[in-house]
């Protein structure tokens, strides 16, 4: 599995965690609706950084607790 595609799971996994949609990651992220789907959808296969720094933020994370996905995936090997 590629990085946008684990980064696109790691979304919907802390949106589910949060009881939160897509639109309201958006809002509290301060980017449009069409930014965060884009990345959901896979229409984005190269997100900015500053993008997914943002939709850090609205999750309350570090860029490194976001992208600790592949701390979990090597562990998961192991």
């Amino acid at each position: 599995m590629d990085t946008v595609s684990e980064m696109r799971g790691r979304i919907l996994r802390l949106c589910g965690e949060r009881n939160l949609t897509i639109n309201k990651l958006a809002a509290i992220s301060n980017l449009p609706p069409s930014s965060v789907k884009n990345i959901i959808y896979g229409k984005s296969n190269d997100p900015k950084i500053t993008t997914i720094k943002k939709i850090c933020d609205g999750f309350g994370m570090t860029l490194s607790e976001f992208f600790a996905f592949d701390e979990q995936r090597n562990e998961n090997k192991n």
